[in-house]
C-alpha cells in the first residue's frame, strides 16, 4: 500500500509561538494508508519529558505502523514553556482531526488509537482517561467529533505525577509547585474508569529514568476497572528505547504489540 505524507496545524485559530522546541507547533503530520481501507489510524505522541519530543519515537515508529497496515499521525504537541492543559488540548483535537477527515482521510473513525513514549505516554494515558464523546453545541463541526482514543499504546510510559513520577516531566507539565489536586488529577492510574479504552504497556524492570512501577500502577488499575490490557516487563533496558530494534529482549514489544493490535481489530 502507498502512503502520503503531509504536515497540517492542529488549530487554525492558534497562533504559533515559536519558543523552546515549539516551532510551528502544534501540528500533525500524516502517513495514511491509501488503497483499501478505511484503514485503522494511530496518534503517534514522542517523549521527551514534556520539554523536548525524540524524533527516534517519531518517524521510525510511523514507518513501522504503516508496515503493519496503520495509518500513522505523528502528533507534534506544545512542550515547555507551554503547561497543562495545553498538550492534552492538542492531542484531543488530533483525535477529532482524524474523525473528523475520515472520509477525506481514507481513516476508520471506530479504529482510532494513540501510542505514546515516556512523556508521551502519559500524554496519551491522558487522553485515554480524560475525553469527551464531542460538543454537539460547538459550532466547530470538528469539536463535535468525539477525543476518546480507541487504544492506547503506552511506552515506558511516565504515569504518576506522585511519588514514582519523573520530575522533570512533571516540572515542565506542572511547574514548581503544583497544588496536590492538580498532581491527583494527572497521576492517571486515579483516573481510570470503566470507559477507559484497552492498553498494551510495555516497560523495562531497570528503567532508570521512568521507574517501572508508573506501568504496573497503571496496569493494577486498568484490572481493577477491568479494562482489557496486556503488559510486557523485560528484565533489563535503558530508558528511551523507542522501536529497541538493537536490543536484544525489548525489541520483541513490537510484534507483540502488532498481535495485540491486530486482536483489538486494527
Amino acid at each position: 500500500m502507498e502512503k502520503t505524507n503531509k504536515k497540517i496545524q492542529v488549530w487554525q485559530s492558534v497562533k504559533i509561538k515559536d519558543i523552546g522546541s515549539n516551532e510551528d507547533c502544534p501540528n500533525i503530520e500524516l502517513f495514511l494508508l491509501e488503497g483499501g481501507g478505511p484503514h485503522p489510524v494511530m496518534i503517534v505522541a514522542p517523549g521527551g519529558g514534556y520539554g523536548s519530543r525524540a524524533p527516534h519515537e517519531g518517524y521510525p515508529v510511523a514507518e513501522w505502523l504503516n508496515s503493519i497496515g496503520v495509518s500513522a499521525i505523528i502528533l507534534n504537541y506544545r512542550v515547555a514553556p507551554f503547561k497543562h492543559p495545553i498538550p492534552l488540548g492538542d492531542a484531543k483535537r488530533a483525535i477529532r482531526l482524524v474523525r473528523y477527515h475520515a472520509p477525506k482521510w481514507n481513516a476508520d473513525p471506530n479504529r482510532v488509537g494513540i501510542i505514546g513514549f515516556s512523556a508521551g505516554g502519559h500524554l496519551a494515558s491522558t487522553a485515554g482517561t480524560d475525553f469527551d464523546l464531542g460538543n454537539a453545541e460547538s459550532e466547530d463541526p470538528i469539536e463535535n467529533m468525539s477525543c476518546r482514543p480507541d487504544v492506547m499504546v503506552l511506552c515506558y510510559p511516565v504515569i504518576t505525577m506522585g511519588e514514582h513520577t519523573h520530575a522533570g516531566s512533571r516540572l515542565n507539565l506542572l511547574g514548581e509547585n503544583p497544588e496536590e489536586e492538580m498532581i491527583s488529577l494527572l497521576s492517571n492510574e486515579h483516573q481510570i474508569t470503566e470507559n477507559t479504552p484497552p492498553a498494551f504497556l510495555w516497560h523495562t524492570a531497570d528503567d532508570a529514568a521512568v521507574d517501572v512501577q508508573n506501568s504496573l500502577l497503571f496496569a493494577a488499575g486498568l484490572r481493577r476497572n477491568k479494562v482489557p490490557f496486556e503488559l510486557h516487563i523485560f528484565e533489563s533496558g535503558t530508558h528511551g528505547l523507542g522501536l529497541a530494534q538493537e536490543h536484544a529482549e525489548a525489541k520483541a514489544w513490537a510484534s507483540l504489540c502488532e498481535a495485540w493490535l491486530r486482536k483489538k481489530g486494527f
